[in-house]
């Protein structure tokens, strides 16, 4: 298991692994015979300038050729042929005439989930989800029977209707501003061609319809998915910004065909295209295939010509464009669902607790119904006379059955009746209540200054508000490298030119024109607006030595950074009008890097269009035309443009990955400089830079048309048009030469370190998966701390199956010996050696979904730390399902990529960082923050902090309810399981909603058991919520058990002491109604931690409003139990028995709470301890002896 060597790998964040074996995906070089006109649908027009003139070796005008886009190779909707079954027809500026055989929707869109007619309906149906809700709908149905009418009509309805009116109520509110929204949205103006007039006119979103051209300005908002004609560039290129799309705030281009853009203004050019023919809408917002007949020509349209609904319009005058889809056809309302709907753990759990309670209240049911069987067996010769069960009716002189139906009915009678009078024992209101509490604890954690990331002014969200307890038991996270461990902010650190290495840069100076070049432009100064480190010998060889070998391959170098990308430089103000600064946007961070780099050594790119670009060149300002571009993609793992240069010759510059690279360079010259070259590499990646090769090839005339021949017939192939252009480029690409490599740094967030060092002392496993090569993930482990040297590292690369499988075979044994003594599963016990696994995407392909998945989970789970290299973003998903599917652990993944999506919704728990790479993975999360150290106080705080409320505010609601029904049970018993009650039917419904919901309400909101500073001081807390410390099995009996006696307590000491007075059932009933609330909030005030006056009013004002409403209720004459309250009140008996159940009621569980705290001590207890009587700012770790931290799990 020795470590592979790093020339076979590259250094791409989203790359994944080369698949094995290779050579079966990726396409093969066109070599014997050479690329011809056959292999490809013929071309759409006549190539008349293909043939070159002998004095200019490439065509004019030039003409920019896009090809092997990464989003056309990563969509099979875009390499597939149109069919009418799967397209649809677009004519030019005649909506009324455009694919009449489809309806097509108009722009108008609707967010918004009801209407008024649908509201009712379809909001009930969905709250009748909840199974709970059909158990209480059940009984209240149940209860409207008259032979099992047990409480009134109206009062049995009432919970139900309460907690689905709240519900109700939100989801209204919350539909109304999305109505809202979408009238804003729909009625904003667009700008419409009127063909008679041949005048643009404003026209309402709602109202524009596929087929009309449209005319954006500059910084608006494309109302629809459009086709470009026209744009305010000649040479037909447009910026857009797409931030609203997919989060991503860097400039993307766009083109118009020239086929439209060459035009003549008089003669239509906004429909001089007859009709376009597109795939049917989808999805894919990377893709797009279609085609446009001009003037009976047939011309391809791909992603590069469509401009899709929520993105801006920048630094582009104007463009024109048809559209093709509209309103809810549109790309982003298609992609317009949340994230996953995810249940919290606990939740789950609660569910177990539910089905027993329910079984409890099936043998309570139970014992009544037999227990009425026998008693009416009993007193069968009574029941004529009996109030209840009168056996006949003589009212009107004709004997007839009157309320019985014989003793099988009766008891079934009874059961039904007896779960209706027992029905709160599944507590309807636990549900509000939760949300109600998850709600409260959203807000104080997107309000949390130490959440708050003042660099991107983030602060943190709350997107999924039902898994708020689940942070309190992670125990794996899953992280990604670039851009969540480090700041994706890249720095050109050092280069390696000709095998020489250049990487002793230093700041330039302010105001150093020699190191950091001025651009004089109308008498104004231009500057890069980043300063890059530069090395005084490269800067020297440059502008001194130029005419070398060495200094040629210098000078072309740097040409290659300012030349091969997609960058758009802005002249950006500043508040001297003389001074500008020259500001690149591009999709990528490296090559941002990579262009500053060149910038500050002297090769400034100062303009961009889709034809050339204009750079200076160490004070020479020189145009290059850009002749053909391939973007990068995966397959490749390079990029490469073609540039007709100012001394008539045409160049090809790529630059990429060195495995890629090292496989297309010359073979058989300038070996030395190939084996410095890789030396270099090897030393940049053991210092965790990232890295790219630089090639350079020049294209002979024969060779550029043999290549613009190929690529004008792949780019207009209908059928796999991705392939045949990744084709083109791989065939261009080869025989290259080498000119050398560049080191980026990518620097580590702040407090990333310590982050994870708290994370492993609170038994949380971090595990990096990142697409970098192996060893820059590795020195980033060791930076970060994720790695230390005390580590042993098991290091798995195979090429094969077999090899594969013997490499983790090998890795098992040798974890097993490692891991010894302890649990072998878990890595338990202190005497064990550190384990480290590191493995590559490449291995993962033969690992996962195979059999071979068991033996990697019992090395992974083994180890402390894992490192996954090169692994692609399925690969990603693959390794949290690995460990989710396989235990019970709670995992988190975060992320700030579009490539940590799929690992962000697999995972439990899904965090997005707003970093450098746009919002994708903000949008697919649960939570989202601006920085990874942010994971300590979300976990070892928020986290713990929710996990203990909740769980507690389980459990309570569940002894809560028990208690009353409890009570209930009692008197049952003793009125020949009648099923009367001496508690009035209005006292038990506002039982759960006003006498005790408020302060369970408060508490799961506010309670504290633990600081902040004693939580993040001491990790080991946190392991609390992982052994499910405060919500289990035995903790729920104990809690069964408690309400038991509580209920014996309340119901017996008022019935021994008034069972021969003349006090009737309805004055007891207030004393048992009373003395519940009484009880249960005394019970809830032990437990809590943290006192405040939102506390105290809640606690003690449930139980005066609970005195309020027993009176008010008692004070109706109308009702039962008229001025009951009244007739017992005014006794000291009374008082004395309110005093006698809180002490008899409360001793036990004192007891047991004090016994348990002074001889048995959490954890918890411990650090509650020491915050009472030690400062624990002074207080260092070796003074606290935690109990349990050497049973962690």
């Amino acid at each position: 298991m020795a470590r592979q060597g790093p020339t076979t790998l590259e250094d791409e964040e989203s790359c994944p692994p080369p698949p094995p074996p290779p050579s079966s995906h990726l396409p093969k070089p066109i070599s014997e015979p050479p690329l011809r006109l056959d292999s490809f649908p013929p071309p759409a027009s006549s190539r008349s300038q293909s043939s070159l003139e002998n004095t200019v070796p490439f065509p004019l005008p030039p003409r920019i050729r896009h090809g092997s886009c990464a989003e056309s190779e990563r969509f099979a909707t875009s390499q597939r042929e149109l069919t009418d079954a799967d397209s649809r027809m677009v004519l030019v500026g005649d909506p009324d005439r455009t694919d009449p055989r489809l309806e097509l929707s108009g722009n108008a869109i609707r967010t918004a989930k009801y209407s008024p007619l649908t509201f009712l309906p379809r909001n009930l149906f969905e709250q009748f989800h909840r199974l709970a809700y059909v158990y209480f709908l059940v009984i209240a149905v149940l209860n409207q029977l008259p032979q099992l009418a047990v409480f009134g009509r109206g009062a049995s309805v009432l919970p139900l209707a309460f907690v689905l009116l709240v519900t109700a109520v939100k989801d209204a509110y919350e539909d109304w501003r999305r109505h809202r929204a979408d009238r804003i949205e729909n009625n904003r103006a667009a700008s419409v061609l009127d063909l008679p007039t041949g005048r643009f006119r404003p026209k309402r979103w709602k109202d524009v319809r596929v087929g009309e051209v449209l005319k954006v300005l500059a910084d608006d908002t494309i109302p629809c998915d459009m086709v470009l004609l026209a744009t305010g560039d000649p040479t037909g290129v447009a910026y857009v910004q797409t931030i609203n799309l997919d989060g991503e705030s860097n400039l993307k281009t766009r083109y118009a065909k020239q086929e439209t853009m060459s035009r003549a203004p008089d003669a239509h050019p906004f429909v001089a295209a007859n009709f376009i023919r597109c795939e049917r809408p989808n999805r894919n917002i990377y893709g797009f295939l279609g085609n446009m007949e001009v003037d009976g020509k047939r011309v391809s349209l791909g992603p590069s010509n469509i401009i899709l609904r929520g993105c801006e319009l920048k630094n582009t005058a104007w463009a024109i464009g048809v559209v093709v889809y509209a309103g809810c056809d549109t790309k982003v309302m298609l992609n317009s669902s949340g994230a996953p709907s995810k249940r919290s753990r606990l939740e789950t759990h609660m569910n177990r607790e539910t089905l027993l309670l329910s079984a409890l209240l099936i043998v309570l049911c139970s014992v009544v119904s037999v227990c009425n069987g026998l008693w009416l067996g009993d007193h069968r010769g009574d029941l004529e006379l009996s109030q209840f069960f009168r056996k006949k009716d003589y009212s009107d002189g004709d004997e007839k059955n009157y309320n019985y139906y014989g003793i099988g009915m009766q008891v079934f009678f009874t059961f039904l009746m007896s779960v209706i009078v027992f029905q709160i024992m599944i507590p309807i209101s636990l549900y509000i209540s939760m949300e109600m509490v998850r709600l409260g604890q959203a807000y104080f954690m997107s309000g949390d200054t130490n959440l708050y990331d003042e660099s991107s002014n983030s602060r943190f969200q709350c997107r999924a508000l039902n898994i708020n307890e689940d942070l309190g038991q992670i125990k794996y996270v899953f992280s990604d490298k670039t851009g969540t461990l480090t700041e994706n902010k890249m720095e050109f650190l050092c280069a390696s030119i000709g095998g020489i290495d250049y990487s002793g840069g230093i700041a330039p100076p302010q105001g150093n024109d020699k190191v950091h070049p001025v651009l004089d432009v109308d008498d104004q100064c231009w500057k890069p607006k980043m300063l890059v480190k530069t090395d005084p010998e490269l800067v020297d060889l440059l502008r001194s030595k130029g005419d070398t070998e060495q200094g040629k391959r210098a000078h072309e170098f740097f040409l290659a950074l300012a030349c091969c990308n997609t960058i758009v430089p802005l002249v950006v103000e500043t508040s001297d009008p003389k001074q500008m600064l020259i500001d690149y946007q591009g999709e990528s961070p490296d090559e941002q890097a990579l262009v500053y780099a060149a910038a500050s050594y002297g090769f400034l790119l100062i303009e961009r269009t889709s034809g050339h670009i204009v750079i200076d060149v160490l004070g020479h300002r020189q145009r290059f035309d850009v002749l053909g571009l391939h973007e990068f993609d995966s397959d490749r793992k390079r990029m490469s443009v073609i540039i007709g240069c100012p001394d008539k010759t045409v160049k090809l510059f790529v630059k990429g990955a060195d495995n890629s690279m090292l496989g297309v360079i010359q073979k058989g010259i300038d070996l030395d400089i190939i084996c410095a070259t890789e030396t270099n590499l090897r030393a940049y990646s053991s210092l965790g830079l990232r890295t790219l090769v630089i090639g350079i090839r020049d294209l002979s005339i024969n060779e550029f048309e043999e290549w613009q021949s190929a690529y004008e017939n792949a780019s207009t192939a209908l059928i796999s048009r991705g392939r045949f252009l990744r084709a083109v480029a791989s065939h261009v690409e080869r025989d290259l030469q080498i000119l050398g490599a560049s080191g980026i740094e990518d620097k580590l967030q702040k407090g990333v370190p310590e982050a994870i060092e708290s994370m492993r002392q609170a038994g949380i496993k971090v595990w990096v998966l990142t697409g970098d090569k192996q060893e820059t993930a590795i020195s980033i482990g060791f930076s970060c701390k994720l790695l230390t040297s005390e580590m042993t590292q098991i290091v798995i690369n195979s090429k094969s199956r077999e090899s594969c499988k013997k490499s983790l075979q090998d890795a098992v044994a040798m974890s097993s010996k490692l891991a010894a003594p302890g649990n072998v599963l878990t890595g338990a016990g202190s005497a064990r050696s550190l384990l480290a696994l590191i493995i590559d995407g490449t291995s993962l392909v033969y690992v996962l979904e195979t059999e071979l998945e068991e033996e990697l989970f019992k090395v992974a789970t083994v180890c402390d730390v894992v490192l996954c290299c090169r692994v692609a973003p399925l690969q990603k998903a693959g390794i949290v399902a690995l460990i989710k599917n396989r235990t019970d652990d709670m995992t988190l993944a975060i992320g700030d990529g579009a490539n940590d999506v799929s690992m962000i919704q697999m995972a439990d728990v899904g965090i997005g960082l707003s970093g450098q790479e746009g919002r994708q993975a903000v949008m697919a999360s649960d939570f989202a923050m601006g920085q990874f150290r942010f994971l300590v106080p979300l976990l070892l705080v928020h986290g713990h902090w929710n996990y203990q409320r909740m769980a507690y505010m389980i459990l309570y609601n569940f002894y809560r309810n028990s208690v009353f029904v409890f009570v209930l049970f009692w008197y049952v018993l003793y009125t020949a399981y009648t099923l009367t009650t001496s508690i009035t039917e209005w006292s038990s419904v506002l039982y759960s909603v006003v006498y005790t919901a408020l302060p369970t309400i408060i508490v799961g909101v506010l309670d504290k058991d633990l600081s902040r500073k004693t939580l993040i001081k001491y990790p080991q807390l946190y392991m609390a919520g992982q052994r499910d410390e405060r919500y289990n099995l035995k903790l729920f009996i104990l809690t069964v058990m408690d309400t038991v006696w509580q209920s014996a307590a309340i119901f017996f000491i008022p019935y021994a002491a008034y069972r021969h007075s003349t006090i009737d059932g309805s004055c007891l009933g207030d004393l048992w109604t009373l003395a519940v609330v009484i009880l249960v909030n005394i019970h809830l005030a032990m437990d809590v931690y943290r006192w405040n006056w939102l506390t105290h009013a809640s606690i003690w004002g449930c139980i005066v409003a609970t005195f309020i409403c027993v009176i008010i209720i008692d004070s109706i004459w109308m009702l039962p139990g008229y001025w009951a309250i009244f007739h017992i009140m005014g006794t000291g008996l009374f008082w004395l028995c309110l005093l006698g159940i809180i002490v008899a009621g409360m001793v036990p569980r004192f007891t047991a709470k004090a016994l348990t705290e002074y001889f048995m001590p959490g954890d918890i207890q411990i650090a509650r301890e020491l915050e009472k009587f030690q400062d624990v700012n002074a207080a260092t770790t070796s003074e606290i002896s935690m109990s349990t931290l050497s049973q962690q799990p």
